[in-house]
């Protein structure tokens, strides 16, 4: 498995793995709410973060990152290698290279929340709207 910064040309397959992963892991998000990230995701935020991505030997993109400002922004998983180790892979790398120290979480996300504790991060506040402005609490992590 390598880590690698990600390049322009591969937003369209990270948008696909963002769409798949959170269809198996954000079923509190309304259809019209996936909806309307999706090109917000790919025209915005893709280039705000630093994204790196993990990508296996035959250079297939498993996974990918984003960090801004010391906080990991996204980090999504292709739902087929999940529980393999690439998210804890990608959040060593943003944590050790990249200065990550902070993550929001959906509250409702429970498996986020898990990973994220497992690999050492505490709750540390909560606010009861998501960054859209939309009811969807998010759980402020740190180390």
């Amino acid at each position: 498995m390598n880590i690698e910064t990600v390049e322009k040309t591969d937003h369209l397959q990270l948008l696909a793995i963002w769409e798949a992963s959170v269809r198996a892991t954000h079923d509190f998000l309304a259809e019209d709410d996936l909806n309307e990230l999706k090109p917000l995701i790919l025209e915005q935020y893709f280039d705000a973060v630093d994204l790196t991505c993990a990508k296996n030997g035959n250079g297939e993109i498993l996974g990918f990152c984003g960090v801004h400002d010391g906080n990991i922004e996204m980090l999504f998983i292709s739902p087929d290698v999940r529980g393999k180790g690439i998210g804890a892979l990608l959040a060593a790398h943003a944590i050790k290279d990249q200065g990550a120290t902070k993550v929001d979480v959906n509250e409702q996300n429970e498996q986020a929340l898990g990973f994220y504790q497992h690999i050492g991060f505490t709750v540390t506040g909560r606010s009861p709207i998501d960054g859209q402005g939309k009811p969807y609490p998010l759980l402020h992590m740190a180390l």
